[in-house]
This record gives structure tokens, sequence and C-alpha cells, in this order.
């Protein structure tokens, strides 16, 4: 596929065949407008903190993006939580507390994990000051000697390489408020995961749920006793989405710092990357890319773009210029 078959691919159509569009599009000023009067409960130096590698975070673009998203998040989960406890009235019984579920995806290299980090920080700063915990999907990757053992370690981010079984069970025992639930742990350092490290999710308020794969479907079980998706533990869905040549302009330029940096340390299982030449380097990036990043968001990740709720839409320099919300 062309460079220019690729960004017509993804460019998003208010129009498409005549079809009304399901979002209310925002320009970027028209949405920080919806901020009203929620304050910044971050500091300059948190924000640094929060940023990604090779991602540009400023205080304009956590007032003008996250605060507005933060506070709609807020006015649903008090939403969700009014309709279940009028759901527990109405059944006269008292129901354990269900969190609200927020899934995040979107493209390698497109910000996901910023976004998720920004939005559990000032999701937690809210008036009530709600517990809010984070997960990644990437600690339900099949281990590293599961997918050499099944040809899978050039598919690492597919459908297939993930334990979709056991996120659906974590999830399941999530939405059913159960007490101190593990879920496992990724190391990007050793590409694995660590067996003897767990994350235990302890009730929050809020959860949320950020990877490549959290928006993509499956076949639905024969015997319809299962739930099928993990989305459909969702009580709200955000999709970050950017065009393909900018996500690998974005992974060529982390990949590039990385190696200057993390890939240095022996233990690094990319640490023979940082022996390579500066146009060895950015080659090799840039096919790693093409190989895997790119079948895997043409094939799988972008068709799931309009299942989302929310959709950032990004352009250069990580900037959000526009905002899709699904009309309810």
């Amino acid at each position: 596929m062309t460079p220019a078959g690729l960004s017509a691919l993804v460019k998003l159509d208010a129009n498409r065949d005549g079809v009304p569009n399901p979002y209310q599009v925002f320009s970027r000023q028209e949405w920080a407008n919806l901020r009203a009067e929620t304050p910044l409960t971050l500091s300059e130096e948190e924000i640094e903190q929060l940023r990604g590698l090779n991602e540009r975070l400023s205080i304009d673009e956590v007032v003008e993006i996250y605060l507005p998203l933060a506070r709609l998040m807020s006015l649903y989960v008090h939403a969700t939580q009014e309709l279940y406890r009028a759901t527990g009235a109405f059944l006269g019984a008292d129901r354990p507390k269900m969190p609200f579920i927020i899934g995040l995806g979107g493209s390698v290299a497109v910000g996901k994990s910023t976004t998720a980090r920004v939005l559990k920080e000032l999701l937690a700063r809210t008036p009530g000051t709600p517990a809010v915990e984070l997960v990644t999907t990437d600690g339900f990757l099949h281990p590293k000697a599961v997918l050499e053992r099944e040809g899978l370690m050039e598919r690492k981010g597919f459908p297939e390489s993930y334990d979709v079984a056991a996120l659906l069970r974590f999830l399941a025992r999530i939405k059913a408020g159960e007490r101190r639930v593990e879920a496992p742990v990724y190391s990007h350092f050793v590409y694995d995961i660590l067996p003897d490290q767990k994350i235990v999710v302890d009730r929050p308020d809020i959860l949320i749920v950020e990877g490549v794969n959290v928006l993509q479907t499956g076949r639905p079980p024969k015997d319809g006793k299962a739930i099928p998706f993990v989305s459909d533990y969702f009580d709200f869905s955000v999709f970050i989405d950017a065009a393909p040549l900018l996500a690998e302009r974005w992974y060529v330029e982390r990949f590039m710092k990385l190696r200057t940096t993390l890939f240095r340390d022996p233990g690094s299982y990319f640490h023979q990357y940082s022996k390579l030449s500066d146009e060895e380097a950015e080659a090799t990036a840039q096919a790693i890319f093409r190989r895997i990043n790119l079948p895997n968001l043409v094939e799988n990740i972008l068709p799931t773009r309009q299942r989302a709720d929310l959709i950032l839409v990004k352009g250069e320099d990580h900037l959000v210029e526009e905002v899709w919300l699904r009309k309810l």
C-alpha cells in the first residue's frame, strides 16, 4: 500500500456514503470550551513526569483536551453509579460496588500510555477523590516461550498473541466487585511477562484498561454462554487515532531515543540494537513497524475505531486536532 493510500485509509469521514455520522465532531477549541470550570490539578512537574518518551504533553494539551475529557468521564461515572444504586433499590438488595471501566485503544506509538496516565491522575483528583486504577493488556500477552513455540513472535500485539480468556476472566471478576483481583505484569525491558510479579486491583471506583487490542472482536461462542468481547465490560471507550505515517514516524523516533537509553543496558532484550549505526537503527525501526505494527493496525486495530465512544484525532507533534464523541 502506498503512503497516500495509507493516509486516505485512516481519514475519518463525517459524511461517508451519505450515512449520518454517529459522532458529534468538535474542533480543538470547541472541545476546550467544554472544560467549563474544571480546575487544573496537575503541576508542570507532574505533567512532565506523565509524558511518554518522544511525546509532546504541555499544560495547554492537558487543559484543552484532557480536562474536558476528565469532566465528561466524571459525569458518566456519576450517572452510572446513580443508575446502579437505582437498580439495587429496585431489586431490594445490597450489591457490591461495580467499578466503572474505561477502555483505551489505538495503534502502537500514538500515545495511549500517556493518555491513560493523565486521565488516571485527573480522575483521581476529582471531587470525592475516587480510587482509580490502570491496567495494560500487555500483561495478558502470552509469555515469550509460548509465542516462540507457536511461531507468533512476529505477531506480537495481534489478537492471537493474547490470552484473551484470562483477560475476560479478570474483567469479569472486576465487574463482579471482587476484592484484590490480580493481573499479570509485562516488562518491555525483557520483552516478556514477569511470572513473579502481579498487579492487584482492589475494587476501584474507576479502572482504565489500555492496549492496542481492547476494542477488537472475535468469534462469538457457539453456545452463547460466554461474554465474547473484552469491550463488553467497558462503560466507556476511547480510541486514539493518527495517520499510519505519523505513527510510523513516532515509532521510529521513540526507537532511536531508546537506542541511546534503555537499549544500552546489556540485560535489555533490545540491547542488540544499541550497536547499530544511526542509519541502520532507523532502517531497522521502520522495517519492524511496517512488518508487524502496520499490518496489525490496518487489519485489526483500525477497523475497531468506530466502535469507540470517543475518538481523539491526533496530528503533528502528538497534538489532538479533533474530538469525535458518539451521539447518545
